[in-house]
C-alpha cells in the first residue's frame, strides 16, 4: 500500500471515531489546518476530563480518609466489648461462688436475725448488711450487661458506618473507571491526529525540499520557541515557610502519576507528592487536597514565595494542589499518564504555607 493510500485509510479510521467522541465530522484528505483545529479540540476536552479526573481522585482520597476513620473506632470499641465482656464473666464468677457459699452455709431466716441480734442495734445492722450484699450482687450484674449492651449498640451502628463509607467508596472507584476510560480514549484520539499531523507535515516538507532543488534555492530552518519564566515573587510577611521542599520535590520529577499513590516506589498523585515531600521537611498531612488546603495558612498568590502550595477549585473544595517552586511554575503529579513534572500556576484560586 502506497503512502497516499495508508494516509486515506487512517483519516477513514479517525473520522469514524469522531463521532463517538462528540467531535464534528470531517471531509476525507483534511488539510493540516484542519486536522490541527481538530487536535486543540481534542486537547481542550481531554484537558477537562483531566480536571474531572483531578476531582475524582480527590473524592476518593476523602472516602478513604473516612473509611480508615471508621475502622479506627470500630477497633476501639471492639477492645472496650471485650474489657466489658470480661468483667462481666468476672461478675459471674463472683455470684457463682457466692451462691456456693449460701447452698453450703446453714439458712439464715428472719428469725434466725432476731434471735440472734443482742441488741435492737444489731438486729437492724444485720437486716440493712443482707440487703447491701444483695442489691451490690444485681446492681453489679446491671451495670456491665448495660455496659456490654451499649458497647454492642455503638459496634453495631459502626458496622452500618463502615458499611456505608466501602458504598461510597466503590462508587469513588467507579467513577474513576468511567472518567479513565474517557481519559484514555481520548488519548488514543489525540495520538491518532498527531500522527496524521506528523505524515502530512513530512509529506509538505518532502514536497517543499524537491521543489527548493528544482529551484535551485536554499532552505532556511524554523528557530526554537524561547521560555520565559517570571521574576521572583515578592516576599510575603507571613513567615519563611518551607523553601526546602521545592529541592526534595525535584528529586521525583519524572515519577509517574498513580491514582491514590505516595511512594517513588509506585507513584503519586498530587496530594500523596506533597504528603511525601512535606512529610521529609517534618510536617504531617493529611492525604486530601481539600484538608491539606484548611490545614495551611492562606497566601494571596501574588505572595506566593518557594514552597508554598497552590490549590485548584474553590473556597469549599480544592480538586489539586502542587507546589511553587518560584517563578510562576510549580512542580506536582498532574494527572493518569503523566509524570511529576514542572507546570504553572495557572488558574490556582489560593496558596497555603505551613
Amino acid at each position: 500500500m502506497n503512502p497516499v493510500r495508508r494516509l486515506v485509510t487512517f483519516c477513514l479510521l479517525v473520522v469514524a471515531i469522531v463521532p463517538v467522541l462528540g467531535l464534528a465530522n470531517s471531509a476525507l484528505g483534511s488539510p493540516v489546518s484542519d486536522k490541527k483545529a481538530r487536535l486543540s479540540e481534542v486537547q481542550a476536552k481531554l484537558e477537562r476530563v483531566g480536571t474531572q479526573v483531578e476531582k475524582a481522585v480527590e473524592y476518593y482520597n476523602q472516602a478513604v480518609i473516612k473509611l480508615d476513620t471508621t475502622r479506627s473506632k470500630i477497633k476501639e470499641n471492639q477492645r472496650l466489648l471485650t474489657s466489658a465482656e470480661r468483667n462481666l464473666a468476672i461478675a459471674n464468677r463472683q455470684l457463682a461462688a457466692r451462691a456456693q457459699s449460701i447452698y453450703k452455709a446453714p439458712e439464715t431466716g428472719f428469725v434466725d436475725v432476731v434471735f440472734a441480734a443482742r441488741s435492737f442495734d444489731d438486729l437492724v445492722t444485720q437486716f440493712d448488711l443482707m440487703q447491701r450484699l444483695g442489691n451490690s450482687d444485681v446492681d453489679l450484674v446491671r451495670s456491665v450487661t448495660a455496659y456490654e449492651r451499649e458497647i454492642k449498640d455503638r459496634r453495631i451502628a459502626l458496622r452500618a458506618d463502615e458499611k456505608t463509607a466501602a458504598k461510597l467508596l466503590e462508587e469513588r472507584r467507579a467513577q474513576k473507571s468511567a472518567i479513565l476510560a474517557t481519559e484514555s480514549r481520548m488519548k488514543r484520539l489525540e495520538g491518532g491526529l498527531k500522527s496524521d499531523i506528523k505524515l502530512l507535515l513530512a509529506q509538505q516538507a518532502a514536497a517543499a525540499r524537491a521543489a527548493a532543488q528544482q529551484a535551485a534555492a536554499g532552505s532556511s530552518g524554523s528557530g526554537g520557541v524561547g521560555r520565559t519564566t517570571d521574576g521572583p515573587p515578592p516576599p510575603d510577611p507571613g513567615g519563611p515557610g518551607h523553601p526546602e521542599v521545592v529541592a526534595i520535590a525535584q528529586r521525583y520529577l519524572g515519577i509517574p502519576y498513580l491514582w491514590g499513590g505516595a511512594s517513588p516506589k509506585t507513584g503519586f498523585d498530587c496530594s500523596g507528592l506533597v504528603l511525601y515531600v512535606y512529610a521529609q521537611a517534618g510536617v504531617q498531612l493529611s492525604h486530601g487536597a481539600t484538608d491539606q488546603q484548611r490545614a495551611s495558612k492562606p497566601v494571596p498568590l501574588n505572595a506566593l514565595q518557594a514552597g508554598d502550595l497552590v490549590f485548584y477549585g474553590n473556597a469549599s473544595y480544592s480538586y489539586h494542589v502542587a507546589i511553587y517552586a518560584g517563578g510562576g511554575q510549580t512542580i506536582e503529579a498532574a494527572r493518569t499518564g503523566t509524570l511529576v513534572r514542572y507546570g504553572v500556576v495557572g488558574t490556582a484560586w489560593i496558596g497555603g504555607r505551613f
